[in-house]
Order: structure tokens, then sequence, then C-alpha cells
């Protein structure tokens, strides 16, 4: 009897245009997965057709029990992806903490809440928010009342459960949303205290943006058998090959000119670690009579898409630009990635000289490392199981042009 249906609230369909991560999917129906009558309500009043590919690869297999890692990036239905098995497996009359999920910051742990809440609605599930910063008093009162899925921060989930209000020992899941951050030092210590207090039979879904060594060690040890979901192109640094040169700060402009003059060059992105070291770079290389664009955080996102379109037809030779591009930068034509100033941590490395590994393009990388930079090197070097090697007196033009 389909008439339920019929009767739901349901909001006007988005039109909008979708990316592929989120339109490349099998074709499941919500229904496929045979999931509480109440929740599907839920789920089609909030405006969920069908499922995301992320919500394809995770729900039926949290289902089952399985822990999960999986890779996927934030407005692709990942919240979803977790909250709804959560929501099936919960069961409304046992008045336990059966889930719990752990987000790195209070905007999200007050966005994850609010989700399950919409999509839990037409079920009895006690739903409550602690992070850091709010009362204690407020989270240890709302303990003594039923809760069923708990979301918050690491630290402040542990110190409840460490004053034995916050009891644990029926959760059955463990959530992690943006594991990557979750096990930043800042957090690390906590989880894994947090983790003696759930039962040695639970449940954890892992999500995560990036698969640093600390996702990869954590899983190793945590993770029993997991199901690995990966929906995101790899950026990789092969064909890439990467040099260092050791300078003094006021030699760095000497050095780029060199490496002009030296370099076979079809198209170049330097980068820099600040919005004036950009515009102060561009203007020594126009100086120095090569042809350069720059962009960076501070300009208007249209004046940036323009250069950045012009860039990518040609128009010049040289862009200068400080973090914008979050994922590797496509653009065939860009054989040499300078770092005019060298990245702080090996994902802003990945993100300025990786490629995604559909193109297998070949290219060079040159970081300008001053004294203060050494150590950095050295740490990214071993985090991203790369060599960067020191540059030689002749580069072969073979390993970065076609």
């Amino acid at each position: 009897s389909q008439d339920w249906k019929a009767r739901l609230k349901i909001p006007p369909a988005d039109t909008r245009y979708k990316t592929e991560d989120v339109t490349a999917t099998k074709g499941n129906e919500f229904e496929d997965y045979f999931l509480k009558r109440e929740l599907l309500m839920g789920i089609y009043e909030k405006g969920f057709e069908r499922p995301s590919p992320i919500q394809e690869e995770s729900i039926p297999i949290a289902l089952t029990g399985s822990d999960i890692l999986a890779r996927a990036k934030n407005g692709t239905g990942k919240t979803a992806a977790f909250c709804i098995p959560a929501l099936e497996k919960i069961d409304q009359d046992n008045n336990v903490i059966q889930v719990v999920i752990l987000v790195p910051t209070r905007e999200l742990a007050l966005q994850t809440s609010q989700v399950c809440k919409e999509l839990g609605k037409h079920l009895q599930i006690q739903v409550m928010v602690t992070t850091g910063g709010t009362s204690l008093k407020d989270d240890i009162m709302r303990l003594y009342q039923p809760v069923h899925l708990l979301v918050g921060t690491p630290g402040r989930i542990l110190d409840l459960a460490k004053k034995g209000v916050c009891i644990m020992k029926d959760c059955s899941m463990l959530v992690m949303d943006e594991a990557d951050k979750l096990l930043s030092p800042e957090f690390q210590p906590s989880i894994e205290q947090l983790i003696h207090f759930l039962p040695t039979n639970r449940q954890i879904l892992m999500f995560s943006a990036t698969f640093p060594v600390t996702v990869k060690d954590f899983k190793d040890r945590y993770l029993h058998k997991p199901y690995v979901i990966n929906l995101m192109d790899e950026l990789t640094l092969k064909g890439i090959t990467q040099f260092y040169a050791f300078v003094e700060e006021r030699q760095k402009v000497h050095c780029l000119n060199t490496l002009f003059s030296k370099l076979q060059i079809n198209q170049s992105i330097i980068f820099c670690n600040s919005v004036n070291r950009v515009e102060l770079l561009a203007k020594k290389i126009t100086e120095l009579g090569y042809s350069c664009f720059y962009i960076h955080a501070k300009m208007l996102q249209d004046h940036r898409n323009r250069v950045f379109h012009d860039f990518r037809n040609g128009a010049c030779r040289n862009l200068v630009c400080t973090d914008l591009f979050t994922r590797g930068i496509d653009i065939q034509a860009v054989n040499v990635v300078i770092n005019f100033d060298f990245p702080k941590n090996s994902e802003t490395y990945l993100h300025r000289v990786g490629r995604s590994g559909r193109f297998g393009h070949l290219g060079l990388a040159v970081n300008l490392i001053t004294y203060e930079d050494r150590f950095n090197l050295y740490r990214i070097e071993q985090e991203l199981g790369t060599e960067i090697k020191q540059i030689p007196p002749q580069i072969d033009q073979a390993i970065y042009c076609r």
C-alpha cells in the first residue's frame, strides 16, 4: 500500500545543475534498503528523491554492521549517508545512547544534528548535541533524559563520559565525520580514550575528504575488516619530478629569474603564502620582462575567474597565486609548478603539486627552501612517501616536456 507516499509534504524538486559526484549513481531507490516507513517519510520530506553515489555505497554496507572508511567531499550527501543507517538501527524503545557522531566543530555538530532531526522527525528518536564552549551543567541535566543519538565534539563527549554521565556501553555505532580533522593532534588523544568507553563489538564509520597517514593508522588499529569507499579522484605525484633549492629569502627572486631562463616552461604556476607577496612577486616578474598574471583570495570572485579563464586559454605564461585551488590544478599546459614560498603541510603541498591521475602528465615542481623550511621539507617527504631531490645544474627536458 503506497498511499502513505501520497500524503507526504514533499518540497519542490531541485532542478539546478549537479556535478558527477552527485549524479553518477547506480539508480538505486531509498525503498530498496527496506528502511522503516517513518524514516522513508522523513527522507522524502527532506527533498531527497534518490540516493547519491556516497549514499548508495555506504547505506547498504552500514546496515549490515560492517565498518566503513569512506572518502567523499562535502556537498555529496555525505551526512545522510551515515545518518540514515544510524536512524534505521536505533531502537527507540531502548533509552540508551546507541549512536555517537563525532565532528570537529560546533557548527558541524549543529548542522549534523539538524539533519538527524529532520530525517528522523517521524521517529521517536531523541537527538542531543554537545560541544565545548557551552554549559556543562545543561548537558549533564540533559543526559538524565533519554538520548538515543549523541552528536558532538570529542573533547566534550570524553569529558561527559569520564564524569560517568554519558554512558556509552550500549553504543553500537560510532561515526567520525571529517576524520582527517578529528585525527589531528588536537583531537586524536581524546578519540583514542573515547573508544575505550564503547563496547568491543561496536561499528565504526569514518568519512574523510583526505586519507592522510593518521587516518590509515587509525583504520588499521581500530576498524575491523573495513569496507573502503573512494569516490574522489586521487591526487597523485606520479609523473612529477620534484626538486628543492636551498636559498636565502633575499635570493628568491634571483633564483626564480635563473629558473625562468633555464627551464623550458610551457606554462607555470608560482605559489606564495600570502596575498601581498603574490602582488609583489607578480610585479617583480613583470619587471624581469616575463608575462605574468596573479590571483589571490582578496580579489573578487569574478575577477579571479576571468584571470584564471584567460590563463587556462594560454593568454599568459605564468600565474602567481595563493592556495586557492583546493584540488590539483588540471590545466594541461602547466608543466612547471614553483613553490616560491614552501607550504606548511603535506596536504597543501599535494594540492599545489599533485594532479588528478586521469591525465598522467609530466611535470616539474621546484621548491625554494629557506633555513626555516628544512624540517617541513623532510616532514612532507615522509608524510607523502615521496622524494624531493636537490636541484641539479642541468635538468633533462624529457622529464617535464612532452
